[in-house]
């Protein structure tokens, strides 16, 4: 799955000079369009998240007024909003960059050096990994529940030949028994019938064995 042509972009920023680079940033590069909704504080980003489902990114400014966007971040991801995130610092610090990814920031952008292409270039690559990673868990979910479904025909189908099969080996073993005894033609033409009535059915159950077999093995190949 690639990034839409027009990204939808949330970007949290109180610093005006800042936002008017990145605005520049966004605007000429190439291939992708952005369209970006510029938000001042945290409370007023929030809101935006909440009424505003087509937001596919958050670029997020630490230095901001009232809560920082550490504070702002964590919030976020506690109102189960899974929005991907890009985290903006004015300078290098390990750990607020540890602390960040704790909340599953895609990544972690020092100002000075989101020149260029580089911001955009940021945004593209971040979703791609988002993109990428929900592709696989849906791809884990499929196989998931195509395992489910292939156990539960296994187990179907032994339990059926298991109930065929108990009764008919106690048949079996009873007819037997009468085929050694002194038994009148009539008679043991009789059990004889049955003899091989019972390994008819036996044949069937068998048979039916292998066609939800290979029914299984089928299910299991075309998840793969």
């Amino acid at each position: 799955m690639e990034t839409p042509a027009t990204v939808n972009v949330l970007f949290v920023d109180n610093d005006t000079s800042y936002m008017a680079v990145a605005h520049h940033l966004l605007s000429k590069y190439q291939g992708k369009k952005f369209n970006v909704i510029w938000k001042h504080d945290g409370q007023s980003a929030l809101a935006e998240l909440k009424s505003n489902p087509s937001l596919e990114i958050i670029i997020i400014d630490y230095y901001l007024p009232e809560k920082s966007g550490l504070e702002v971040t964590r919030e976020i991801r506690e109102q189960q909003i899974d929005t991907p995130i890009v985290f903006l610092t004015s300078n290098k610090d390990f750990r607020l960059a540890i602390e960040v990814m704790k909340y599953g920031v895609e990544d972690y952008v020092i100002k000075d050096e989101a020149m260029d292409t580089v911001l955009p270039r940021t945004i593209v690559n971040s979703l791609e990994r988002v993109y990428l990673k929900r592709k696989i868990a849906e791809q884990q979910k499929a196989e998931l529940i195509a395992k489910k479904r292939t156990d539960a025909i296994k187990e179907l189908v032994v339990t059926v030949c298991h109930e065929f099969n108990n009764p008919l080996a106690a048949i079996k073993i009873s007819t037997d028994i009468l085929l050694r005894q002194q038994l009148i033609p009539q008679e043991k033409k009789m059990v004889q019938d049955l003899d091989n009535n019972i390994a008819i059915v036996e044949k069937e159950i068998n048979k039916l064995r292998d066609i939800n077999y290979d029914k299984v093995e089928f299910l299991k190949s075309s998840t793969q």
